[in-house]
């Protein structure tokens, strides 16, 4: 069984920052792709960023330059930092991982509020 946890999450006013992390547990052999997604409310899940075991990034286009993802494989975690931040960057945080080169797991979420 492999478990997600995202922590970080709170509420914070336009131009903050706020950094997320994603702590993966259980059955671990080795951890493919690391991903960040977002859902604010009555809008589809969309990409925030991904990031190889190698640390190839990929960006959802305008994000790029305010959002960085980043890893640290030796503990299974990886990380959104979050600058500038927009009430539009308002949603639940989610967190993906490719385990064992097999399955993706989700985390629970996790929830961001940036107040105008």
């Amino acid at each position: 069984q492999v478990q997600l946890v995202e922590s970080g999450g709170g509420l914070v006013q336009a131009g903050g920052s706020l950094r997320l992390s994603c702590a993966a547990s259980g059955s671990i052999f080795v951890i493919g792709d690391m991903g960040w997604y977002r859902q604010a409310p009555g809008k589809q899940r969309e990409l925030v960023a991904t990031i190889t075991r190698f640390g190839t990034t990929n960006y959802e286009d305008s994000l790029k330059g305010r959002f960085t993802i980043s890893r640290d494989n030796a503990k299974n975690t990886a990380y959104l930092q979050m600058n500038s931040l927009k009430p539009e960057d308002t949603a639940v945080y989610y967190c993906k991982a490719n385990v064992n080169w097999n399955k993706d797991y989700w985390g629970q979420g996790t929830q961001v509020t940036v107040s105008a």
